[in-house]
């Protein structure tokens, strides 16, 4: 499968720079697989869709303020430092990427309080922009997150214009209304679409709620460089799926419900860790799994999903799930009807 095969034209205007003023009112796609239909609805029409015992897979995952911004020892230079991933909690080691990286060497001290109790030094280079730092900081762990709250933003995506000027809006909005585990620098955007009202309906009518953790790295918004996929190294995220969510999730799949993954995190989560008799085991620990066309699903039946970019490796797991063409036809039917695109865009259900 070849990366030019998920092109299409996106007009820069559809991609959604603020979220609906109701999660639950942006529109819906949906797309039947075995009839081959398109359908246009709202979002909170998704429920209509449901019946008693099904289930719905959702990514519990929380972001956290990932971007801080500090300033270099001598020359006082302002860096943003943006948190990627905890390695070592009791030596506060973490890696991030920096900007500018140009000036930032090992060795080099980084100053985020004007008081001096958070420092960070430079130990080592992983990338080009990515670096390892050790926080230096005279407190406990709970006081040293305390401190990285208070100082850091919500790393609003990169495409957002208004993503340097973070908004108390966002700071809500860029969270699901389930979100519980913090982890995440990016947030598991299909479950944005989710209110509490709808929520409560969806509990009512007897569907049934599996939570997993996934926590979204910056792999989410990584181009893909190479024609062939089968090169395309994805970045690794941690997940956790316990036996009380798994054995929920599999007796949806016994008694032939509908299973649905609410986003490809949820998805990819749950293709993670398949049995040999295709059912759901518990799993914690590291995923680095790429889906694209052509592959096999063990365990969901449905999805809910935005509209991706082109050539993303979302959009590449969402073809693989509804067939590349049947969802070259749905993108090119969202273009037409201005369908509004990525992380505070509109929705699709895929049956």
């Amino acid at each position: 499968m070849k990366l030019s095969a998920f092109n299409f034209e996106l007009p820069e205007e559809l991609i959604a720079q603020h979220p609906e003023p109701n999660r639950d009112e942006s529109r819906l796609m949906v797309l039947d697989r075995e009839k081959r239909t398109i359908e246009h609805k709202q979002f909170k029409d998704v429920l209509d869709y449901f019946d008693e015992g099904d289930v719905l897979i959702m990514n519990n995952t929380k972001v956290f303020p990932a971007r801080l911004y500090g300033n270099k020892e001598k020359t006082g230079a302002r860096i943003e430092v943006f948190l990627l991933r905890e390695l070592n909690r009791d030596s506060l080691l973490w890696d991030v990427l920096v900007d500018p990286a140009r000036k930032i060497r090992i060795g080099n001290k980084l100053y985020f309080t004007e008081d001096d109790t958070l420092v960070a030094e430079v130990i080592d280079n992983t990338t080009s922009r990515g670096r390892t730092i050790r926080f230096l900081f005279d407190g406990s762990y709970e006081e040293f997150k305390q401190k990285i709250t208070e100082l850091g933003e919500t790393p609003i995506p990169p495409y957002i214009k208004s993503q340097r000027d973070v908004v108390p809006e966002d700071e809500e909005r860029y969270q699901t209304i389930y979100a519980k585990n913090e982890g995440a620098v990016a947030a598991p955007t299909a479950g944005l679409h989710f209110s509490r009202e709808l929520l409560k309906r969806f509990e009512i009518k007897g569907i049934e709620f599996a939570e997993l953790t996934l926590h979204v790295g910056l792999g989410t918004f990584r181009s893909v460089d190479v024609e062939d996929l089968t090169k395309h190294k994805m970045d690794s995220e941690q997940a956790i799926i316990t036996e009380d969510v798994a054995e929920l999730v599999n007796k949806g799949k016994r008694e032939k419900r509908r299973v649905c993954a609410v986003g490809t995190t949820s998805m990819r989560a749950i293709e993670s860790s398949v049995s040999t008799d295709g059912y759901l085991k518990p799993y914690s620990g590291w995923t680095n799994k790429f889906i694209f066309p052509p592959y096999d699903f063990s365990i969901a039946n449905a999805m809910i999903t935005n509209f991706h970019t082109p050539q993303s490796t979302l959009m590449m797991m969402v073809a693989a799930f509804a067939d590349l063409d049947f969802v070259k036809e749905a993108y090119n039917e969202a273009v037409k009807e201005k369908y509004r695109f990525y992380s505070y865009g509109d929705a699709m259900l895929i049956i």
